[in-house]
């Protein structure tokens, strides 16, 4: 089921005026960086998938970096 841009039909529809929004979402969303999530939205899933990737590897450097801190 498809809706016209602009109708109040979909997921991504405003909230009615008797619609109240959630608190849990509502408490979370004011910590979410949007321009983040827009920047990495314009990205290909390629190029999304190699920045994970990068970020793993990142991570596990960081691992090991603490495990030779801890044996030393």
């Amino acid at each position: 089921m498809s809706s016209e841009p602009g109708t109040s039909e979909g997921p991504c529809a405003p909230l009615s005026e008797t619609e109240t929004p959630d608190p849990v979402v509502e408490a979370y969303g004011r910590d979410v960086d949007r321009t983040l999530l827009r920047e990495n939205l314009r990205l290909t899933p390629e190029q999304r998938l190699l920045n994970l990737i990068e970020l793993q590897r990142f991570a596990e450097e960081l691992r090991a970096a603490g495990r030779r801190l801890v044996q030393a």
